[in-house]
């Protein structure tokens, strides 16, 4: 396993791959369709060369746990045009706007899959406040910056999200 291949979405069989399949005049159905292969080409990749998710230190349990494993999503595709000069730029932009008002008209998920229900967003992902992802379990709010004191037990004592952070050696 080469470094950095833990958390590398955009290997060069990808690249290569969605060089040969985009066409600038694709419908959303077919782009959609694109981004299932290459997300399922990037899983088989990540198989065969025996590539686990990156890992990350949890400061609530103080255990090192797995991130859920790289994927393609229909604007990480759209991106990747442009990072790899696949189409020029102001097509990028082009294209990143209207996924999203394509997106939102039909209640897409990332993936361009219908979403799950009907919900707002999350309260937590539009706070500016940044907040760590419960890996444990449990989580660390219990709404929008509402605090409720389970994590200062965990990770023994008085701790604010803003304070600075060590790993327990």
């Amino acid at each position: 396993m080469a470094s950095g291949d833990v958390s590398r979405t955009w290997f060069s069989e990808l690249v290569e791959a969605l060089r040969g399949e985009w066409k600038p005049d694709m419908p959303w159905e077919e782009i959609i369709a694109l981004r299932d292969r290459q997300d399922s080409m990037l899983q088989a990749i990540r198989l065969s060369r025996g590539t686990r998710p990156p890992t990350m230190w949890c400061p609530v349990c103080n255990q090192r746990t797995q991130q859920a494993p790289p994927s393609v999503s229909i604007r990480a595709l759209i991106l990747a045009l442009g990072r790899f000069g696949i189409a020029p730029q102001t097509q990028v932009k082009s294209l990143e706007k209207r996924w999203a008002k394509h997106r939102k008209q039909n209640g897409l998920d990332r993936n361009g899959k219908p979403s799950e229900g009907t919900t707002k967003p999350h309260s937590l992902a539009v706070s500016p406040r940044p907040h760590w992802r419960a890996c444990c379990g449990r989580p660390l709010v219990t709404s929008a910056g509402a605090h409720d004191g389970q994590e200062d037990k965990a990770v023994g004592g008085d701790f604010t999200h803003d304070a600075p952070r060590r790993r327990p050696r």
